[in-house]
């Protein structure tokens, strides 16, 4: 193996530990936010100096590989695509720090049949499946796998677009909860982002793997 090849695949190894280090954080931050665990919540808030220290090491590696090595062909798409993946895991880290955020604030659980209707816990293990998927997906150069991430994408979509009338109803019931009811709208819609962020890191994979470039396929459609 190769200086070179030994650096990239070191590249891969850290993205790795990175999307376990924001996986970790986002499955705190929801049992947090709807357990009311407000230690867990300040735990993932202090983490994320952690999750910020990763992310800075991983560019100066992409970058210090660009200088010493002058990367051509795949190996210069997986150092670009390790960049961006970066910065969406990253994002992922910022998201769950959020909700993290709104759980240090509550003090009552949320109603159990509204977090049902929501399908807020199908949305966390369908994100987390996202991750893995992805994470192995880069590993491996597998670009089927990385495919399958914007079906569930599109599953994400739907639950956020369905959790707008469940919640507006629900304040209607329960005027006096509004502000609690709009964290968790919040939060809904940070794991629809999170969702996005995935189909953007399997979008890069592809790219990486088969120099198919799929960022705004639809809006050119």
């Amino acid at each position: 193996m190769t200086h070179l090849e030994t650096e990239l695949s070191r590249l891969k190894s850290e993205i790795f530990d990175m999307g376990n280090l924001v996986r970790n954080q986002l499955k705190k931050s929801i049992d947090s936010f709807l357990n009311t665990k407000n230690d867990l919540a300040k735990e993932v808030l202090f983490q994320e100096r952690r999750v910020n220290a990763e992310e800075l090491k991983i560019d100066r590696d992409c970058e210090n590989i660009m200088a010493l090595f002058n990367p051509v062909a795949i190996d210069l798409r997986l150092v670009f695509a390790t960049f961006k993946i970066n910065g969406h895991l990253e994002r992922i880290g910022d998201h769950a720090k959020g909700i993290a955020w709104y759980a240090s604030t509550l003090k009552n659980h949320y109603n159990k049949q509204l977090i049902e209707d929501l399908q807020i816990r199908k949305m966390e293990d369908t994100i987390d499946e996202m991750i893995v998927s992805n994470l192995n997906a880069f590993l491996n150069s597998d670009t089927t796998s990385a495919r399958n991430i914007f079906k569930d994408d599109d599953l994400i979509d739907q639950w956020n677009h369905d959790a707008t009338g469940i919640i507006g109803n629900y304040i209607k019931q329960h005027p006096d909860d509004v502000i609690d009811l709009l964290h968790l709208s919040y939060v809904v819609k940070k794991l629809e982002r999170i969702g996005d962020l995935n189909k953007n890191i399997a979008e890069e994979i592809i790219f990486y793997v088969e120099a198919n470039v799929l960022k705004h396929e639809k809006e050119k459609i």
